[in-house]
């Protein structure tokens, strides 16, 4: 069947869900029947529910703060999780192992029982595949703030079956952000399709009365993105998950260093999902968002990383994203301790406290980014339309063939990879080489006069090595890459 926009009939995801649920002997139990993982749901208290939470936080103006974490031992997970809400997190993480991403549940289980045997995780996440319902059951029990899953999987069908039966009530990523910058050889046609039915479940859930929250991948490679190529694949899942029945969207943007850029970038995201929303057709989504941290090379001292993180933090409350994604003092080391994530928690925490009730300040600078990031979507999302012929699905796919859309840094053979970021003289991420992007001659020039007046004033040519010093100078202590 060709991949299109349309809603999945009932008896078509029924019939595709026994398949689903027969792929790994966990989605044989019993409670991934609908009506009682649904029943099971409804009882929980409403605290639990992360689509109201950010319902709530959103009319009150509140920044949420939310880490990553995941460790493949059931007690060890629940112990970090317990650990991190101490910490004072309002959201709580179960990052998703590699294995179970690829859905090779085999690898995962044998890499649980190392685990357990060495006293240490040999997996980097949570498989909670293989732990199944009733262990994924135990960690939601075992904290009170919501739960949410996060990995970069494909093909998430079978694991979103599990955690939504487990009172789960968020699941992030999507068919572009969790296949572009982490797959190499999975067509978009297939994971498109495959994340149309995780979303089409999510409706179900919306349809009996849980409220569900989705969340497309923002940062996508996290290295230098620009703000309007984030922006239009977030978008573009908002509307997939839209027509699925999904009701609750948190999109999300990784942090770039120009503050301006960044409050701009945000703003602009909200605005721009719910008008693309709303002129298809979807009146009753409820759009918030989310800030990433930085999410390119830390610096190796902590002193310094935890700096960037108070920077992050202060940047994303001044944006009012509904939420925050935050970062360890140990990012350039690698997994971090429990205590290395739960600093970076309450660092981040004390930080969003202190700016709740400050605003950025309204200027020209902030107007003109706005307009040029509002003005690179609309051409963006132009282009997929048309190459759709009016089918969003179709037009994604076809864009990516053509690179029209294209991100930089990924390893999927099926984006173009010819795009080449690089900073302006004030640190925002402009666009180096467009490639085959449908970006329009005006638009062409804005960023091309930016990268050259940076050329100017450091005296250099423009070329690669601007990008490759752009790569490095965060983790260097410098926003700005400059000549060696």
């Amino acid at each position: 069947m060709e991949l299109q926009n349309k809603k999945i009939p009932l008896e078509q995801f029924l019939k595709e869900r026994e398949q689903v649920l027969s792929d790994w002997k966990t989605g044989s139990s019993p409670e991934l029947n609908l009506d009682h993982a649904i029943a099971y749901s409804k009882s929980l208290p409403e605290s639990k529910n992360l689509a109201l939470l950010l319902m709530k936080a959103k009319k009150e103006n509140r920044t949420l703060v939310q880490p990553r974490a995941g460790v493949p031992v059931l007690e060890q997970h629940i112990k970090l999780l317990q650990h991190l809400e101490s910490c004072g997190a309002d959201v709580l993480p179960s990052t998703i192992d590699s294995y179970t991403r690829q859905n090779r549940y085999l690898e995962a289980e044998k890499g649980i029982k190392e685990s357990e045997e060495l006293g240490r995780a040999l997996l980097n996440g949570f498989p909670a595949v293989n732990h199944g319902v009733e262990g994924c059951k135990k960690v939601q029990e075992s904290v009170h703030a919501p739960l949410q899953a996060r990995h970069g999987t494909p093909d998430a069908r079978l694991l979103s079956e599990i955690i939504l039966a487990s009172g789960w009530t968020s699941n992030e990523g999507g068919g572009i952000s969790y296949n572009i910058p982490y797959a190499k050889s999975v067509p978009l046609e297939t994971s498109i399709r495959n994340w149309q039915y995780c979303d089409r479940l999510v409706g179900y859930y919306e349809e009996h009365g849980v409220h569900i929250n989705r969340e497309p991948f923002g940062p996508l490679t996290g290295t230098l993105v620009p703000p309007s190529i984030s922006s239009t694949v977030a978008i573009c899942e908002a509307l997939l998950a839209a027509e699925q029945g999904v009701k609750n969207i948190t999109v999300g943007y990784g942090m770039g260093g120009n503050i301006v850029q960044d409050v701009a970038a945000i703003r602009t995201l909200q605005i721009m999902t719910e008008r693309y929303l709303k002129e298809k057709g979807y009146h009753d989504v409820f759009v918030s968002t989310v800030f990433h941290q930085w999410m390119g090379g830390f610096p190796e001292n902590e002193a310094e990383a935890a700096g960037l993180i108070a920077f992050s933090s202060t940047v994303a409350a001044l944006s009012k994203a509904t939420k925050m994604i935050t970062k360890s003092p140990q990012e350039s080391v690698g997994i971090p301790t429990m205590e290395a994530n739960g600093y970076g928690v309450k660092e981040s925490k004390y930080i969003i406290n202190m700016l709740q009730d400050q605003q950025m300040v309204d200027s020209e600078k902030l107007r003109i980014e706005m307009n040029q990031i509002e003005a690179e979507v609309t051409c963006l999302m132009t282009c997929i339309y048309g190459a759709g012929e009016g089918d969003l699905a179709k037009g994604v796919v076809r864009a990516f063939e053509q690179g029209l859309i294209d991100v930089p840094f990924a390893p999927s053979k099926y984006n173009a990879g010819k795009i080449l970021p690089a900073r302006d003289l004030e640190g925002n991420i402009r666009i180096l080489e467009f490639g085959r992007t449908c970006f329009s001659d005006e638009i062409k020039e804005f960023h091309r006069k930016k990268i050259q007046e940076r050329a100017d004033f450091q005296h250099r040519p423009i070329s690669f090595q601007m990008t490759v010093d752009d790569v490095y100078s965060v983790g260097l202590g410098k926003l700005i890459g400059h000549k060696k």
